[in-house]
């Protein structure tokens, strides 16, 4: 018999490995907190319609044994749509993807007479300059004006830092347009100089909502005999010479299980505060040191049809607190009900500060008041405000965080039978394609006799650190 595999977390990443090795014949228990599958990167009904946590699309990116998998998953239920979202800069929007027209229309003629003088400043020698951060690199790559007036104030309000103190690899994993022509061929829609074969224009969207991956993740790893766990809350996990052993608590009664292999996508941080024997001293204080940008997510469910055509709104601006606005409805052309739309506001934070402690009612007034402020107020009933809390929605990566990370991923390594990936597991920005090129890697790298492949996975490891954000 196969080696029992046990899996810490049912989002993407976890439901993605487990659906896999079930499928090749493992025992494979899956252990999630939550009532429901997804994570952050789920769906739930509010107000008779179906929205996301957020928003969430599969991009053209995806690889293609990934896309591969939806496809087989989904079927029909896979959408091919359009994008058509806006960005709001200086006051102005401007389509995104952008377009030629409106890069010559639509951009304030300040903007653009900045991103000139900077073009012909690049002509010059380039001073040196002391100690690389996430600014000095953006600054020198895409010039003042568009750090000063788009990518910083967009950095302040994401992850709550001053561009000086974020790491460099923050521009690595997150803007990976280092020149204005890299960032113009990055953005701009395939076929108008984008120098790429991926389609910029299009997504994929499943029609029930983005959730409707990991549902149907879940349906396969149980159709094939995986064990799935729901409020299921872990309170440690033995290292022993001839195995681990899992304890947890579910349904009110303490329960344990042994498994050769346990693979982890829960925040790393909490990885570390389970195992036993304890993690050293530096272990636990540099996980301590790790830190996590929060997010509220603020719905607005309008008594309209729909609020505007666009499938997103951006909000770089310091003027405004959202970051970010979708209406679920729209990424999946949905028409019914014809009587309400559900908005989705994002309100990055941190974990117990004024705007995290605020109520739902008070949090859906300053949504309606930035909306305002962007020309795009609600002139309709609300028929209902929701909120959700998000306490570990990105990883925040300040100068030096790195050796935290390699303190922690060094000794986890080392603990035998322990396996930790996916955008928690290995505190990554990453897309859910990414997450799942992990799972599949992972799986890719168990024999079919309960050996793990410790090489073949540092090459995938090497793969993983060359991810980047699609937007």
């Amino acid at each position: 018999m196969k080696p029992a595999v046990a899996i810490l977390g049912a989002g993407p990443a976890g439901l993605g490995a487990a659906a896999t090795l079930a499928r090749r014949g493992f025992p494979v228990t899956v252990f999630e907190r939550a009532d429901r599958v997804g994570g952050n990167a789920g769906s739930f009904e509010l107000d008779g319609l179906r929205v996301d946590y957020g928003s969430h699309r599969l991009h053209p990116a995806s690889d293609p044994e990934v896309l591969s998998l939806i496809r087989e998953l989904l079927g029909e239920e896979l959408l091919t749509r359009p994008r058509h979202g806006r960005i709001r800069l200086m006051g102005r929007w401007l389509h995104f993807p952008l377009r030629p027209g409106d890069l010559a229309l639509r951009v304030p003629p300040r903007f653009a007479f900045g991103v000139a003088l900077d073009l012909a400043r690049k002509l010059l020698p380039a001073r040196a300059s002391g100690q690389e951060t996430f600014a000095s690199i953006l600054e020198r790559g895409l010039g003042r004006t568009i750090c000063h007036e788009f990518y910083f104030p967009y950095a302040r309000k994401i992850w709550g830092m001053e561009p000086e103190a974020i790491s460099t690899i923050q521009a690595e994993k997150r803007v990976s347009s280092g020149s204005i022509g890299k960032m113009l061929k990055r953005l701009l829609p395939a076929g108008a100089g984008s120098g790429s074969a991926q389609p910029k224009g299009i997504f994929y969207y499943p029609r029930r909502g983005f959730g409707q991956i990991s549902e149907a993740l879940l349906e396969t790893a149980r159709a094939a005999g995986a064990e799935v766990h729901l409020q299921a809350e872990l309170k440690r996990i033995l290292c022993q010479a001839d195995g681990t052993r899992i304890e947890f608590e579910h349904g009110g009664h303490p329960q344990s299980m042994e498994a050769r292999h346990i693979w982890s996508t829960i925040p790393v941080t909490a990885l570390a505060g389970l195992l036993e024997p304890s993690a050293p001293g530096p272990v636990r204080e540099a996980a301590h040191a790790l830190r996590f940008r929060s997010m509220l997510l603020v719905y607005l469910s309008l008594a309209t049809d729909r609020f505007t055509p666009y499938d997103a709104h951006y909000f770089p601006g310091a003027d405004l607190r959202i970051t970010r606005l979708s209406e679920p409805k729209n990424y999946a052309a949905r028409t019914e009900p014809s009587d309400r739309t559900v908005l989705c506001a994002e309100l990055p934070c941190q974990l117990d500060d004024e705007v995290w402690s605020m109520g739902d009612e008070a949090l859906g007034e300053v949504v309606q008041q930035d909306l305002a402020r962007a020309g795009l107020p609600v002139r309709c009933g609300v028929r209902a405000v929701a909120v959700h809390r998000l306490p570990h929605a990105y990883p925040l990566y300040p100068t030096g965080y790195e050796t935290h990370f390699d303190t922690i991923d060094g000794w986890l390594d080392g603990v035998p039978g322990i396996l930790t990936f996916g955008r928690q597991g290995l505190f990554a920005h990453d897309n859910t394609h990414h997450a799942l090129f992990m799972a599949l890697s992972a799986s890719a790298c168990l024999g079919e006799d309960g050996t793990f492949d410790e090489a073949l996975w540092s090459q995938k490891r090497a793969v993983f650190e060359g991810h980047v954000v699609e937007d």
